[in-house]
């Protein structure tokens, strides 16, 4: 898997100078556009089209060194129809505008064609298993969240403490179904960038109508890779969530799907045990 992403950046390369097509990407690496992306960030540490943007910035900041083109031109060529946005997107970069670049000689900053390789840090101990499961429905209720990395997410917290603990174990006795329990679904992100939207959605697993003050997200027939760990709280669950895209897609023949991911989490302290349950296909 990891030889066939690092053919798919190499393509990157040959076409940078004109609109790089993701899905012939995704083909050359044997996965789906989606599941491309979401391991792509996973392994880069970034969005695939800003690492892309930062390329095309490194090759015209070498050109705007040299000094044989107008900044136009280089502008036209990658991608910029103004020397007006080129020069924004050049200095949001490289701290200075293309024009104080070639005349006094500035150090700029360099995006390194990346090449992938698997390295196991032992940073989360993971077991899974694959678990076929059809069409469910989880009741609860649900918001629009900003995307957190590390750390608690403010937003999350507010909602949840919103809903009220009466609420809360309304919701908890309609669970009938597996997985059992408390969910947190996330679904809908809009990147992989902190501050990023997402939908997020505290739940449960049944086969009872919802009540009134309740809402329903239903869940279609699908196969999940289902993942445990446990240790520090919230740090082990971030980390299981890097680790899955970062470390075991590539290193199995599953793909992520479209869909929402569902996470029940025990806390006892500021120790965990979470339960991941990704849809995917093989």
């Amino acid at each position: 898997m990891l030889e066939r992403l690092n053919e798919a950046m190499a393509r990157i390369e040959v076409d940078l100078g004109e609109e790089v097509d993701v899905k012939l990407l995704a083909r050359i690496a044997g996965t789906s556009e989606y599941h491309f992306r979401r391991m792509f960030s996973a392994l880069a540490g970034m969005p695939f089209s800003e690492y892309v943007r930062r390329r095309r910035l490194t090759r015209a900041a070498s050109e705007v060194l040299s000094g044989q083109d107008s900044l136009l031109d280089i502008a036209i060529r990658w991608g910029y129809g103004s020397n007006e946005a080129f020069a924004r997107a050049f200095k949001a970069m490289h701290g200075v505008g293309p024009q104080e670049a070639r005349s006094e000689r500035k150090p700029l900053q360099s995006q390194q064609i990346l090449t992938f390789r698997l390295v196991v840090e032992g940073s989360t101990s993971m077991e899974y298993r694959i678990v076929n499961k059809e069409a469910f429905k989880v009741v609860g209720r649900g918001t629009r969240v900003p995307l957190v990395h590390l750390g608690m997410n403010p937003a999350i917290v507010e909602f949840v403490k919103g809903i009220g603990m009466p609420t809360l174990e309304r919701i908890k006795q309609l669970s009938d179904g597996e997985p059992g329990g408390m969910l947190a679904l996330t679904y809908n992100q809009e990147g992989v960038e902190e501050g990023d939207q997402l939908d997020y959605f505290q739940g449960v697993v049944t086969t009872k109508e919802a009540p009134e003050d309740m809402e329903t997200v239903e869940i279609p027939g699908n196969t999940w890779a289902v993942f445990t760990t446990e240790g520090p709280y919230p740090e082990t669950i971030q980390h299981m969530w890097r680790d899955v895209y970062a470390q075991w897609f590539p290193s199995n023949s599953y793909q992520s799907v479209e869909g929402p991911s569902m996470l029940r989490t025990q806390i006892d302290g500021d120790q965990a045990k979470a339960e991941l349950w990704i849809p995917v296909t093989s």
